[in-house]
């Protein structure tokens, strides 16, 4: 059984991933990586530059059908990896989780670190968090409906609530994976 994590860019899905992934006594990997490996490029951002977003999404779903053979795995995917349907033939073979964090919060993390490492925010025009703000609304719109395929649907906007925070700033990570167990534990 494999845990795949998905969610938009700045979700956590990697950090989250690593957390959930030593709670639970699993392995983790981040398909990004493997691709930037199969590649030979240090990072997505430097793949979409010189092959483009559609070679970089063949490659990513050789990436999830290879994986998904595996088992006792955690995997953060990219949040683009739920506009293919096939992909979510190979997510289908374990557990799917969706981090849903809300669209201010991600434009405001990324805004934070800086656009340059984000390949489908490179042409959007404004500041960090203006183009990362429209661009996730954008996305979110295409995207919204393949994220609801997932098996569960972690939402920092519930744990906040559940815990008494007026917004979603202060939960941690580990917050996230904690409530990610409770959701996906009966199914393990």
């Amino acid at each position: 059984m494999n845990v795949k994590r998905a969610g938009m860019m700045g979700s956590g899905k990697t950090t989250v991933g690593k957390i959930l992934s030593q709670a639970i006594d699993y392995s983790f990997c981040d398909s990004d990586t493997l691709v930037e490996q199969d590649v030979g490029v240090t990072t997505v951002a430097e793949l979409f530059q010189i092959y483009g977003e559609d070679f970089f999404r063949d490659k990513e779903t050789k990436a999830l059908e290879k994986l998904s053979g595996v088992h006792r795995y955690v995997v953060s995917t990219g949040g683009g990896a739920v506009i293919r349907d096939e992909n979510w033939t190979y997510m289908g073979k374990g557990i799917s989780v969706w981090l849903d964090v809300p669209l201010e919060e991600l434009a405001r993390r990324i805004a934070a670190v800086g656009t340059k490492t984000r390949p489908l925010l490179v042409n959007e025009q404004g500041d960090a968090y203006t183009k990362a703000f429209r661009r996730l609304s954008a996305l979110f719109e295409q995207r919204y409906k393949a994220y609801e395929n997932a098996s569960a649907r972690v939402s920092l906007e519930n744990i906040a609530a559940k815990l008494g925070y007026k917004d979603v700033s202060n939960i941690t990570p580990a917050m996230i994976a904690i409530e990610a167990i409770e959701q996906i534990g009966h199914i393990l």
